[in-house]
């Protein structure tokens, strides 16, 4: 018998939680699963949704990631109709705000099984206490007709339980992952990739990859960068991603005298293939799940320097395949990136090992892990 599956996804942006949507629906096993794919606000990835063969593609616009009421109450009433014509046996939804919507409108449309992807909460220590208890509030509420939860990382698994948001066995881990295989398989002519990006072949490249917003907090990559080229004046710098802080971006690269050495490349689809331009890799988010990004950067022998968020030590062994630091640690980063370009050897040798990356952060584990919990939920509601 052939299960319906209908994945909801906010936006589909260039993140990792959409790159493994995307993947997902389109590599379940068609003999057992047909995949139903809906989203909300417009995305870069719209067009890769619509024509990725075997899916079936909805659009709801009224599902946007800000808080609306009146267009969330809209998104809530489409989603719940949508859902009682379609009839699927499973509805699974990815980050905050399809994640509270799409369960509730599940649940209203009578689907059997409801799972939940975490892939890092909507909810941090940077908002107020008050949107904060109310964003918990929410989760609490979706959670009660939520069947399971998936999270990316131990750490949100963990948090969710210390909140009560599920019991331990509500709740797997199933990282979110990459093709290691065909990461590791890439060929770069990286004097030529180096040139596409404005860089120069002959000079050490220090890189980041992230949207332009303030979980990611880019500014800290450009002071980063600043301390960096203060000390080691042959590097350069590349940020590759786009978003709300550019401008600000651009007038801090300019304030602080670096606009011959960094370069702003904007969406790019050939992250792996730049992973190979870079000598470090550098992460400077304020809270993440399991950033997808980590795994793309060890895969291709890069060591990384990061922040020690959420599941990021889950991934990133400190002093082994790479450096975590507190959020916000500028210094601390800057030290940790020229300690790895004063060495190449040891940064080699951290890239190497990080290119041991175990099975269950590939991709092909994360969806056969997925297929594993959707036959097993099914078969618990029929006995």
């Amino acid at each position: 018998m052939v299960h319906t599956v209908c994945h909801i996804i906010t936006k589909l942006e260039l993140g990792g939680a959409q790159h493994n949507t995307l993947y997902t629906v389109s590599h379940l096993d068609r003999a057992r699963f047909r995949s139903i794919l809906i989203t909300g606000e417009s995305g870069l990835l719209d067009h890769d949704a619509r024509t990725l063969p075997g899916v079936e593609f909805h659009q709801v616009p009224s599902l946007v990631r800000d808080i609306r009421p009146l267009a969330d109450l809209c998104a809530l009433l489409a989603l719940t109709l949508l859902l009682r014509r379609l009839k699927p046996a499973i509805v699974h939804t990815h980050s905050s705000k399809a994640g509270i919507l799409g369960r509730m409108a599940a649940w209203l449309a009578g689907v059997p099984v409801v799972i939940h992807s975490i892939h890092g909460f909507g909810f941090t220590r940077y908002q107020s206490a008050a949107v904060r208890r109310a964003l918990i509030a929410l989760e609490c509420l979706a959670a009660r007709v939520t069947t399971r939860c998936f999270a990316v990382s131990e750490a949100n698994r963990q948090l969710g339980v210390e909140l009560g948001l599920f019991p331990e066995n509500r709740c797997a881990v199933i990282r979110s992952g990459v093709d290691v295989a065909a990461i590791r398989r890439l060929e770069v002519d990286t004097t030529a990739k180096k040139r596409e990006l404005g860089l120069e072949p002959g000079r050490p490249v220090v890189g980041m990859v992230a949207p332009m917003k303030p979980q990611k907090a880019p500014l800290d990559f450009v002071r980063v960068a600043a301390k960096v080229f203060g000390k080691k004046p042959e590097a350069q710098f590349l940020f590759v991603g786009d978003g709300e802080l550019r401008e600000a971006m651009e007038n801090e690269i300019a304030r602080l005298g670096l606009a011959k050495t960094f370069r702003l490349a904007g969406w790019r689809r050939d992250v792996p293939a730049i992973m190979r331009c870079l000598d470090v890799f550098v992460l400077t988010s304020l809270w993440e799940g399991l950033p997808r990004v980590y795994l793309e950067a060890l895969a291709g022998g890069v060591p990384v320097v990061g922040t020690r968020v959420d599941g990021a030590a889950e991934v990133v062994r400190d002093g082994v395949n790479g450096y975590l630091l507190a959020p916000g640690d500028i210094n601390g980063m800057a030290e940790r990136v020229l300690s790895l370009l004063g060495n190449p050897t040891l940064a080699a040798d951290m890239g190497r090992r990080g290119q041991a990356l175990p099975a269950e952060f590939d991709i092909h584990d994360m969806v056969r892990r997925q297929e594993q919990e959707y036959e097993q939920l099914l078969a618990e509601m029929k006995a």
